[in-house]
């Protein structure tokens, strides 16, 4: 399968399995699980397993993940709809980084970091990863976040099966630009 396709079958594996199911008439499990033959007889886009293995497996942020029986799909995290992950509170490390754009620089140093029509705010480990984030949405601007102070404050953390650094929100009083 060719790159562009691949992209577009990941696009739209996004759309569905993160935002809206319904728009192709598929159920997802609580835990957010689609079953692969329910998908691919309902998807335009897609028309085979493995078109779904090539961007599971090719996804440079890993954002799918496939059952260990190989029957369901489900995005990992990035979620508007309604479903429980079954993500666990876990310690982080002292320092995380969240990439965005210049254009929204004021409104979180006013605000904070919130997670807007998602689960979580997204944060990354390292600043190489949340300087691509940034770079995805404009000019990019790299915050840091005093994880130590939020944890000390009773903040929880949570991690993808991807590896994406999760919290339910990032207070203006432990960001910094990094």
């Amino acid at each position: 399968m060719n790159q562009n396709k691949t992209k577009i079958i990941s696009k739209h594996l996004s759309y569905i399995l993160r935002h809206k199911p319904d728009v192709i008439g598929l159920q997802l499990d609580p835990n957010g699980w689609a079953n692969i033959n329910e998908l691919i007889s309902k998807s335009p886009k897609i028309s085979n397993r493995e078109q779904i293995s090539t961007v599971v497996t090719e996804n440079d942020k890993q954002r799918f993940i496939i059952s260990e029986d190989g029957t369901r799909i489900r995005a990992n995290q990035g979620h508007s709809i309604s479903i429980d992950l079954g993500l666990k509170s876990v310690s982080p490390p002292i320092v995380l980084y969240h990439g965005t754009a210049t254009r929204f620089i004021d409104l979180i140093m006013d605000q904070g970091l919130k997670k807007m029509n998602r689960h979580h705010v997204h944060l990354s480990a390292d600043f190489e990863t949340a300087m691509s984030v940034g770079s995805r949405h404009g000019k990019p601007v790299i915050l840091q976040i005093n994880v130590a102070a939020m944890v000390e404050g009773g903040h929880h953390f949570y991690m993808s099966k991807n590896n994406v650094w999760l919290t339910e929100a990032v207070p203006v009083d432990f960001l910094s630009q990094a």
